[in-house]
């Protein structure tokens, strides 16, 4: 699983900066808890909690293909794939809040690596019945 692995590496090293960017806001407004009303603060922590809220799953549906012997090519293209759709959709969040087509492209490109994952699980399992 050494192809997942390298894609979950850089995953987290994004989240982190998401999350980092998080904590900031949080500090330079003052928010203990929530978003305390500041539009800033609810874009942010909801890029944040977007991309927690759909990485894991792709990552474990990536896991089982790779281990279950997709070819290597294809867990790479559905990893980068993934990489960059949650970088553009994080970054139209997190960092700016004009880029609509970042937070569209982003989403949409992670969910068609969600629903292709998905399938091949299915089609993959479907076998072994």
């Amino acid at each position: 699983m050494q192809i997942t692995m390298f894609y979950a590496g850089l995953l987290a090293i994004w989240f982190v900066l998401l999350s980092y960017r998080v904590i900031q806001h949080r500090g330079k407004a003052k928010i203990n808890l929530g978003d305390g009303g500041d539009t800033e603060m609810l874009r942010r922590i909801r890029g944040h909690a977007n991309f927690a809220e759909y990485v894991p799953l792709v990552l474990v549906l990536l896991a089982m293909l790779e281990q279950g012997g997709l070819q290597a090519w294809a867990v790479h293209a559905m990893g980068a794939t993934l990489l960059v759709g949650r970088l553009m959709h994080g970054y139209a969040f997190s960092f700016t809040e004009k880029w609509f087509f970042g937070r569209f492209v982003g989403t949409l490109v992670t969910f068609i690596v969600l629903v292709v994952a998905a399938g091949l699980c299915v089609w993959k399992g479907l076998g072994a019945l």
